[in-house]
């Protein structure tokens, strides 16, 4: 039976014992910032990787400055800590992991300041985020993305996932699988909670940081990925929701989404309506790549278990 333990207050417990009371800051207010870190199980070498956890680690920390939330240790340390909570669980599976640093004084009181950090991180199993074969259907939202100067959209800023669970319970309830969020002028921005990329001319188009999208770390992995082994460019750029509609092939990227093909938006069939030859190209690599099949790409991998001389985990 695999155990389920967190790390909460400095210590490894039970799952069962990682509460916070219901005068938490971060619960009243949705002070806090969190992250989202997958773990891939390779079966063929009995072995979870963990993808680009320092990068992860690395935005954690960013977000709490934003915040004024200081982690209670380095990104080494913290890496150190999520291996060794994920041994403490033994799965054999593909994980995810959450990460979570918040306000944990118990009072009443909007601000950020003269309040105390805390930090956590649980793990919980995790399949498809959307499950949709052959592509998913998309709306564009009738929620306009929050602007940075509202609540900091580079930020993964609790709080701030409101407005994403708005666009996503609208586009669900209306029958599709998720939405598309426009900026505050139109342009489009992201999905509820991926980035957004068109392929149109030979490259693939993707919304630029000025767009109010949460600098992604897949959407960085698909750019290099991208480039070096497909010699195909990407331009960031404002997007007119209209270029939607025309683009041969449209995919959302995420660490929960991954990379999930897009094939209708607005009723308008994208492209042929099912998954495109480049985005299973960056499918195919990608898969390979986050199970630790690619060797130019293993420092983004970490594992977690030990391995034995005969090559196999233990």
């Amino acid at each position: 039976m695999v155990a389920n333990n967190a790390y909460f207050n400095g210590e490894f417990v039970p799952l069962a014992e990682a509460k916070i009371s219901i005068m938490t800051h971060t619960f009243n207010y949705g002070t806090g910032c969190f992250e989202g870190i997958r773990g891939y199980w390779n079966a063929d070498e009995e072995q979870l990787y963990l993808f680009r956890m320092p990068e992860h680690f690395g935005r954690l920390a960013r977000s709490g400055r934003i915040l004024g939330i200081a982690l209670p240790d380095s990104t080494a340390e913290l890496c150190r800590i999520t291996i060794e909570l994920i041994r403490r669980n033994n799965p054999r599976e593909d994980v995810y992991i959450r990460p979570i640093a918040y306000k944990k004084s118990e009072v009443i009181g909007v601000r950020l300041h003269n309040l105390e950090d805390g930090f956590a991180i649980f793990t919980a199993p995790f399949g498809k985020y959307i499950d949709a074969q052959g592509g998913c259907r998309c709306c564009t939202s009738s929620w306009r993305r929050v602007d940075d100067n509202a609540i900091p959209a580079r930020a993964k800023v609790t709080g701030i996932y409101v407005n994403s669970a708005l666009a996503k319970t609208e586009a669900q309830l209306n029958g599709f699988d998720e939405a598309i969020m426009l900026t505050h002028d139109g342009h489009v921005s992201e999905g509820s909670g991926e980035n957004i990329f068109l392929y149109a001319d030979g490259a693939l188009v993707t919304p630029g940081s000025s767009e109010n999208i949460l600098l992604g770390i897949t959407r960085a992995t698909v750019i290099q990925i991208a480039r070096e082994e497909l010699g195909i460019p990407t331009i960031e750029r404002s997007i007119d929701r209209s270029e939607l509609y025309s683009a041969a092939e449209v995919f959302l990227t995420g660490t929960a989404a991954e990379i999930t093909p897009v094939a209708e938006i607005d009723r308008r069939t994208v492209g042929n309506g099912g998954i495109g030859p480049l985005t299973a190209q960056l499918q195919e690599i990608f898969f390979n790549i986050v199970r630790g099949k690619q060797r130019k790409y293993r420092e983004w991998c970490t594992p977690v278990y030990a391995v034995s001389h005969s090559g196999s985990a233990g």
